[in-house]
């Protein structure tokens, strides 16, 4: 018997060398395909996703045809808040710029919060009114309207009430409680010391002393007058002198007019279709993006794992 030769060998060799070899190619080929597209079709979905929750996006597009601008300020007045100055005034901002606005509703429910940030926007309305005195501007109190949200609305060129809405509450307040009872009676000694003698101003636990709460008391006072300041600036002889008017009561949409509070009744639409003279309503209210729920949640959570991993490792020692 003959033996192959080394040629033939070598050639059988070198063909299944080739086809191994381009069998292998193709599956890289393939796979990295599968991958593009893959990436791809995530990338467009992400997109989609993020322009449908409001990440991507703004309002930069014109808004066709002459409108009403619609601004809401709802909850408590605070930084961390929807309704904080930087988010109201945001939209205002946006409202007077379009070229189509016709006249800007506040819609205004909201038992009120931090006077400073009601200031903020109370400033910032002036400014706006003054920079574009041809778009009026009116605030439409829903369900409440009280203390800082009148602070706002007192800014408004006429506010509209219903007249079941609470209106009111022209004053400032310092709550808090008082322990020293407790602690005595669970035999427990506070001990505060602080460099400074009304660094433990009004402190919990310790006795209420006379002098910090009369220097409180003049605190809430200045705080006080300049809300009133705000109040008759904005209303001017529109209000009704009254001794209650400034005391921190609240009183209903129908008396807050017979006071000089509001103006007249009226909602949103009814404002929109017979004040402005444009009925259809354009929302100019920022909204909270995915980015920012995710941001706050995402936040909440590692601020949560770490007080238990705190707590953990404070256990352990």
């Amino acid at each position: 018997m003959t033996e192959p030769s080394e040629s033939g060998g070598n050639w059988e060799r070198q063909v299944l060398e080739k086809l191994a070899t381009g069998a292998l190619q193709e599956q890289r080929r393939a796979r990295r395909w599968g991958i593009l597209f893959k990436t791809l079709t995530f990338v467009y979905l992400f997109i989609l996703l993020f322009l449908w929750l409001g990440w991507i996006g703004d309002r930069e597009t014109p808004i066709a045809g002459k409108h009403t601008a619609l601004v809401e300020l709802r909850g408590v007045i605070a930084a961390d808040s929807q309704a904080s100055a930087a988010a109201i005034t945001s939209g205002l901002q946006e409202a007077f710029k379009d070229k189509n606005t016709q006249g800007i509703v506040l819609r205004i429910n909201s038992p009120g919060g931090s006077p400073v940030q009601a200031g903020y926007i109370n400033d910032e309305i002036r400014r706006l009114k003054a920079k574009h005195p041809e778009i009026p501007l009116y605030a439409v109190i829903e369900d409440v309207c009280a203390s800082g949200g009148y602070y706002v609305a007192a800014a408004a060129d006429r506010i509209f009430v219903d007249k079941a809405s609470i209106v009111g509450s022209i004053g400032v307040l310092m709550d808090g409680f008082g322990f020293t009872g407790t602690l005595e009676k669970l035999g427990v000694e506070r001990r505060l010391i602080t460099a400074g003698e009304n660094k433990g101003f009004l402190d919990p636990f310790s006795p209420l002393d006379e002098k910090q709460k009369a220097y409180a008391q003049q605190l809430l006072g200045e705080v006080h007058q300049q809300f009133i300041q705000v109040v008759r600036q904005g209303r001017g002889k529109r209000l009704k002198e009254n001794p209650d008017l400034f005391s921190g009561l609240v009183w209903t949409g129908q008396k807050s007019i017979e006071l000089g509070l509001a103006d007249a009744m009226g909602s949103l639409e009814y404002v929109a279709r017979e004040v402005i003279k444009a009925e259809r309503v354009v929302d100019f209210t920022p909204k909270e993006g995915f980015a920012e729920r995710f941001a706050k949640r995402f936040g909440a959570a590692l601020a949560e794992t770490l007080v238990t991993v705190s707590g953990r490792n404070l256990s352990a020692r």
